[in-house]
């Protein structure tokens, strides 16, 4: 079987750690250009691929069949469109787009072009939350009527960098993970409670979310903040069978910014294990933690380009991100819970 060409617009973080190693460890995958401006960054790292100077040039390209877009937030559906329009297929890192307009617009031009186009929510493959997946599955909690998500850190200096001025801020960056993660496990929510704000002296934008999503017996919280010294909470859930509280992040974006490689030995292992507490009278446990597995997003998704698997993460999934997106926007200015 030949290779499917890929083609990488942007080479910050997400082209360099989250994109391009994945490709070139996917079988089936040829990462054959980039789309950057500073081609000797591109070339220290990858020497054999083609570095273009615009996304006009790398669409041109017949060799190139998927387009990952890894662009800042407010060229994603731009950069989007112009490569289904052209005959490519599209992954689209997160967020989706900067507003639920233009998600919905990039949808229709997928369906329109009869194209591929996911959205990069990695996280769905982190160890804690592929661990907690199998505790629900097995019944471990019985069910949920609380799941509480975490993201936060220590960065009380605000940095001179575009996503700390992003609109929306870090509910922008990081919300759309945790937002993805609960509704892969509970689906769509009724409605959304939100408080968004800028805690930081200096801060352009806001950097302090709590959201509660409502469903019908749970709820749950989504919350982060910069301004957290003590920030290894990652999860809480309760059910009517036990809880399970979970510390430590995932393991797998520090070791890529490290320089490790999805095919080392260790690569997605998380050595803290979550602490199982049931409601009888058993005692604690430890579960052991599943291995964190960000290629098996480029496995499905190069199967699902050679038609022999679904899309690891349809455009509808993405556009139900976008919804609690933008419906947690509206109730935090609106200070109102907001209806889905």
């Amino acid at each position: 079987m030949s290779e499917i060409g890929v083609g990488l617009i942007g080479f910050g973080l997400g082209g360099r750690v989250f994109h391009a190693p994945f490709i070139q460890h996917t079988p089936g995958l040829a990462l054959r250009a980039v789309v950057s401006s500073d081609p000797a960054k591109v070339q220290a790292h990858h020497p054999e691929v083609a570095v273009m100077p615009t996304v006009d040039d790398l669409l041109r390209d017949e060799g190139i069949a998927l387009v990952v877009v890894s662009s800042p937030d407010h060229l994603h559906g731009e950069h989007a469109i112009a490569a289904l329009q052209a005959g490519k297929h599209v992954l689209v890192d997160k967020p989706f787009a900067t507003s639920l307009a233009d998600a919905r617009r990039v949808s229709e031009v997928a369906e329109e072009q009869g194209r591929l186009l996911t959205v990069f929510q990695n996280r769905r493959w982190d160890a804690d939350f592929l661990t907690l997946r199998r505790l629900l599955d097995a019944g471990e909690l019985g069910d949920v009527v609380h799941f509480e998500s975490h993201f936060d850190r220590w960065r009380p200096d605000v940095a001179e960098v575009w996503k700390e001025q992003r609109d929306g801020g870090s509910w922008q960056d990081l919300g759309p993970h945790l937002i993805d993660q609960a509704i892969a496990l509970f689906g769509r929510p009724q409605a959304v409670t939100a408080d968004i704000a800028t805690m930081r002296a200096g801060a352009q934008a806001p950097d302090w979310f709590h959201v509660v999503l409502h469903y019908p017996a749970m709820r749950a919280i989504l919350h982060s903040t910069k301004m957290a010294a003590s920030h290894d909470l990652r999860f809480i859930v309760h059910g009517t069978g036990g809880s399970w509280i979970k510390h430590g992040m995932d393991t797998q974006e520090p070791a890529l910014i490290a320089g490790a490689l999805p095919r080392d030995e260790d690569f997605g292992r998380d050595p803290r294990e979550g602490l199982l507490t049931f409601g009888d009278e058993r005692e604690s446990i430890q579960p052991a933690n599943e291995r964190g597995d960000y290629a098996a997003f480029w496995k499905a998704l190069e199967a699902a380009l050679c038609g022999k698997d679904a899309n690891p993460v349809p455009a509808s999934q993405a556009l139900a991100v976008m919804e609690v997106l933008d419906a947690g926007l509206r109730s935090s200015a609106e200070g109102k819970t907001v209806a889905l």
